[in-house]
């Protein structure tokens, strides 16, 4: 049903006076005839019978105008609905974000955007960033952060943060003072270590076995604090981004970068290509862009 001809329609019969209705609309007395008729044409039967300058409503004129005003009501309910979204006055958000970088790295967007848009409802889905990536590539999320890089013919990407991995060892230990270290160095060391779905446990899997070595592992977490509450009661070493490492007490730890590329940590932020972005979608970028970038022009 054409909802402008139904307003016209639903005007006339409020205002019994095509003169009134037109001056209500701003159109002129032929156009709301048109649209009237127009409306009859679509529904196959008469809405009203004009007698002179005044008219009366069929039967089914008056279902159209009572049942109208809820049509076009629901409309503007609607359209105001729309405009709260676009506004970002409303709506939801779920962004997928790796347990290690959540806290350590995304606390000031998520502070930020609850503060920019109290309306919408911001959830957070915590799993490995290979999980995030599968369900940003299946649709189940929209947007979410990953270890790069992905594959740019499927997803679109900017980078966040890319840092060395870094020993982590209680305070004292034999690589105290030590300014870097290869991965040879601690290859034989019980190590606190990651899900085995983590793409950062198969990329330092990996580079253990180019060592031809096995990860001699003590234990494992998704957390880092507690991968560090462990390191802490000398379970083992850790390898933590220095992102998370560099926030530890330095009397407490000592914090050695290790030299290997193939082992950084590069996370970024992902979202499928070609692919519809919600307003609030669009909206996280951009302040992720400004808050942890500091580009002030994402927008």
């Amino acid at each position: 049903m054409d909802v402008k001809a139904l307003r016209y329609f639903t005007e006339l019969v409020r205002r019994q006076n095509f003169t009134r209705a037109a001056e209500a609309l701003f159109v002129t007395q032929p156009t709301i005839s048109k649209m009237v008729r127009q409306l009859e044409d679509e529904l196959g039967m008469p809405l009203l019978v004009k007698e002179g300058k005044s008219f009366h409503l069929t039967d089914a004129g008056k279902v159209v105008y009572l049942r109208g005003q809820d049509v076009l009501a629901a409309h503007q309910r609607l359209n105001s609905a729309l405009a709260d979204l676009v506004s970002l006055s409303r709506g939801e958000l779920v962004v997928g974000l790796p347990p290690m970088s959540g806290g350590a790295f995304f606390a000031p967007v998520v502070s930020t955007f609850r503060d920019r848009y109290p309306g919408v409802e911001l959830k957070m889905v915590e799993d490995g960033a290979r999980a995030i990536e599968s369900s940003v590539r299946s649709g189940q999320l929209e947007i979410g952060a990953a270890v790069l890089p992905v594959d740019d013919n499927v997803f679109d990407s900017f980078s966040l943060v890319h840092d060395p991995l870094c020993l982590v060892a209680p305070a004292g230990s034999p690589w105290h003072g030590r300014s870097s270290l290869q991965l040879a160095d601690i290859a034989d060391q019980p190590i606190v270590f990651y899900p085995e779905d983590f793409s950062l446990a198969t990329r330092i899997s990996d580079a253990y076995r180019l060592l031809g070595k096995s990860v001699n592992i003590a234990g494992r977490s998704a957390h880092w604090d507690f991968i560090v509450a462990m390191v802490k009661a000398r379970l083992g070493v850790a390898l933590l981004p220095l992102a998370v490492a560099g926030r530890l007490e330095a009397d407490e730890f000592d914090v050695v970068p290790i030299d290997n590329k193939h082992i950084e940590w590069h996370i970024g932020l992902i979202w499928k290509k070609n692919s519809y972005l919600s307003h609030a979608a669009r909206a996280w970028i951009t302040l992720t862009r400004e808050t942890l970038l500091g580009d002030e022009n994402s927008g």
